[in-house]
């Protein structure tokens, strides 16, 4: 390469940032939620009522806005307290959950 060609760098930045699916709360219908973290995850059931019972916790990460609302409204209609987040950027600290 000679002097006179130069490098040019390029950052790629993403439009719609990824988001994460968490369980907060399994609420009074615990099978409900345990058949809708097994639908949204694709885990065998045992696998589901492991994470339902964890709650709270992190179910999907990766997701774009929609695909996180989707999930979201699947673990809600069946009774649970769940909510979608958008992942931190590499390098930033989560807040502290209250």
């Amino acid at each position: 390469m000679s002097d006179a060609e130069s490098t040019e760098y390029y950052t790629l930045l993403c439009d719609d940032p990824s988001h994460e699916v968490v369980l907060v709360d399994c609420g009074p219908r615990e099978t409900d939620v345990i058949l809708a973290v097994r639908k949204v995850t694709g885990q065998s059931l045992w696998h589901s009522r492991v994470l339902a019972r964890q709650a709270p916790v992190t179910l999907l990460e990766g997701l774009s806005a929609y695909r996180a609302q989707s999930a979201v409204a699947v673990l809600q209609s069946a009774g649970a307290r769940a909510e979608w987040r958008q992942e931190p950027e590499p390098g930033e600290r989560a807040a502290p959950s209250p």
